[in-house]
């Protein structure tokens, strides 16, 4: 089979023409955006990308196609997409393609939540690996244990980050709902996607269309202190459910706690301790769910102990991009005022009372869009500084910021940016630079700029 991938630089669209390739399909692809890294990966895999969403594609690189896979970058409007349409050639959404020709027939394990999708669906990946599972994935970022966001094996397992956006123009259901998952991860649940859903109780209709998909020998494994999901599972519930959380009070909460030092219980029964590297309280969650999830798939919870312990992460949260003169410059794609404050919370209990320098690119529409500007002060509230560049957005981040005083500035110049950071920087920070997208290459800059 011949897939044109339309929108293949995206991170989800990339993963699914690598899993394509890897099925032995015939994958060609274009997006208005072909850049490194995803256009190096596809390119090394021997996948033809072509600039921008031009019709001659149909009598070029997508000649003979025998079926158009559309990302939800695709709008109405869109040259190849129209000449698709007027032609009346076959066309279907990323993640219809994905069930119909990899998820079906496996055991589907997908990692839903606001936040920590991708690390949790890492880590879960990874327990299957130790335990010689050897599972198949489609991850939204770079697992550094495993070197690729995705991965086709013969194994039964395959693990999915689940993502509540849209699935396509012409699908406006979210991508999850294609799934029909096994074991899901509810991780947690607050409003985001400004752009698509006009509240928070439109992403929870969504999450229950999930749950309604899930057999009834199939597991939840929910956050049991999570508002939202307990809305959402009240509205209906097929399956079985498992509930995580922090320990509060010994032999009471949900079915999996975890302690402040790292003991994890099932039941009020100890299982044994989490120690790893990964930073903070909600990583620690993270991985509670994901054990609780493998436990599911036959994984017994000191081998998934185990394999934890051994975790390396994953590329863009926390990563240590190098330390010039004394100064740490940390990357993160923290986007979100929750994910912020969690961010500079977790890099707060490993620094102490080290300076933290916070640099944030408010970059996903729901920020630019300004819905979650005024809870931007309290997410940053553990930093000793903060930088917030502000090219393209639509909104004074100035006056948002306000209320952290001078520790807080705006600069619409990166390098002014880079140059006011550099100045200020001194032995022993910590820089911890957020965004969802490439900031520019602020980090190399960063580097160089304090290096020389």
């Amino acid at each position: 089979m011949h897939l044109h991938v339309l929108g293949i630089c995206g991170t989800f669209m990339g993963g699914l023409a690598a899993l394509a390739k890897a099925a032995g399909h015939t994958v060609t692809g274009c997006d208005a955006n072909v850049y490194p890294p995803m256009s190096t990966q596809l390119e090394a895999l021997g996948i033809a990308l072509t600039e921008d969403f031009d019709a001659a594609q149909l009598t070029g690189v997508a000649s003979g196609a025998d079926i158009f896979v559309v990302g939800n970058v695709v709008s109405r409007g869109n040259p190849l997409m129209e000449a698709i349409l007027d032609r009346g050639l076959p066309y279907t959404s990323g993640p219809e393609w994905l069930r119909e020709h990899v998820l079906g027939g496996r055991w589907v394990l997908a990692v839903a939540g606001t936040h920590g999708k991708t690390t949790t669906a890492t880590m879960l990946a990874w327990i299957l690996e130790h335990a010689g599972l050897a599972p198949g994935f489609l991850i939204g970022g770079v697992p550094l244990d495993f070197g690729a966001s995705a991965r086709l094996t013969d194994s039964a397992f395959f693990v999915i980050e689940a993502d509540e956006y849209d699935t396509a123009f012409f699908d406006k259901r979210s991508k999850f709902v294609h799934y029909r998952p096994r074991t899901a991860i509810l991780n947690n649940l607050e409003y985001d996607h400004a752009d698509i859903f006009p509240d928070l109780a439109a992403i929870e209709t969504q999450f229950h269309h999930l749950v309604r998909t899930i057999p009834g020998h199939g597991r939840i494994v929910a956050n049991g202190g999570d508002e939202a999901l307990a809305r959402v599972l009240a509205r209906g519930c097929w399956s079985e459910v498992e509930r995580f959380g922090f320990a509060e009070v010994p032999g009471t909460g949900p079915d999996w706690t975890i302690a402040v030092d790292g003991s994890v219980s099932l039941g009020g029964a100890p299982q044994g301790a989490l120690a790893f590297t990964q930073a903070g309280r909600h990583n620690q969650l993270n991985a509670l769910a994901a054990l609780a999830a493998a436990r599911h798939a036959g994984v017994p919870v000191a081998q998934g102990l185990a394999a934890l312990a051994q975790f390396n992460g994953v590329k863009r949260r926390m990563e240590l991009r190098g330390t010039v003169r004394g100064v740490a410059v940390y990357d993160d794609f923290a986007h979100h005022p929750t994910a912020i404050a969690t961010t500079v919370d977790g890099l707060r209990r490993v620094v102490g009372k080290a300076r933290i320098v916070a640099v944030l690119e408010p970059r996903s529409n729901t920020m630019k869009l300004g819905t979650m500007k005024a809870q931007l002060p309290a997410s940053l509230a553990q930093a000793d500084r903060v930088f917030c560049y502000t090219a393209n957005l639509g909104w004074d981040a100035g006056e948002a910021l306000a209320p952290l005083g001078a520790k807080a500035t705006t600069h619409a110049d990166l390098g002014t940016l880079v140059a006011a950071i550099a100045a200020e920087a001194r032995s022993g920070d910590h820089v911890l630079v957020m965004s969802n997208g490439g900031f520019g290459g602020v980090h190399g800059k960063l580097l160089a700029a304090l290096g020389a």
